[in-house]
């Protein structure tokens, strides 16, 4: 059984990219299952320092790591992106606040965006998966998708930056989306489908 190892210990990230593995490319080479494991179930608990200037960039870092235990290494790197902001948070999504701290990050952001007017609150998600294998072979996918930032929270599920980022499709925020929704439309499913094409194809 073929192991895959993502670089993350973040449990709403890997549920969703695990979801989409199992459903696009669920077996290797010789049929069997992925086993998928997280940092964590691999004792990995050194830093990963996240140094890149592109979500490529921190994408690779962080599978690439991985890949030199043994593994196949898949990690994911994405944020927000707003045009106002001119592109902020980007690559520094996760610790906009200086902590990684959900609540912080979205403190920060609408005192940030507190004057610029409804119409002027474009924004975009951005995920880049990143696949590295031990041999040194690398895949890598980006997804976006595109939101406008509200004033206030909307919706109690999801995580990051999802109650404030609309897709005006659905007329939902990320958080007032079920799984099956937010996994439809979003980046990360994006970059998913686009990912899992070029894994089912290296793994012929």
């Amino acid at each position: 059984m073929s192991k895959i190892v993502m670089a993350s210990n973040n449990r709403h990230k890997i549920m969703e990219i695990e979801t989409f593995i199992r459903a696009l490319c669920p077996n290797d080479k010789d049929g069997k299952p992925y086993e998928i494991l997280s940092l964590s179930d691999i004792n990995f608990t050194d830093d990963i320092i996240e140094d890149g200037e592109t979500f490529e960039d921190n994408a690779l870092i962080k599978a690439r790591t991985v890949a030199k235990l043994g593994y196949i290494g898949i990690a994911d790197d994405s944020g927000l992106c707003v045009d106002a902001l001119n592109g902020e948070p980007g690559v520094y999504s996760a610790r906009y606040a200086g902590g990684h701290d959900d609540a912080d990050n979205n403190k920060k952001l609408l005192k940030n965006l507190k004057d610029v007017p409804a119409e002027k609150r474009s924004a975009h998600f951005v995920s880049v998966i990143a696949c590295v294998f031990p041999d040194g072979r690398e895949l890598v996918a980006r997804g976006e998708c595109p939101g406008t930032m509200l004033f206030d929270y909307r919706g109690n599920g999801g995580f990051g930056y999802d109650p404030l980022f609309l897709y005006e499709p659905m007329g939902k925020t990320f958080a007032e989306m079920n799984a099956e929704e937010k996994n439809s439309i979003s980046h990360r499913a994006r970059a998913m489908e686009k990912f899992a094409k070029l894994f089912a194809k290296e793994n012929k």
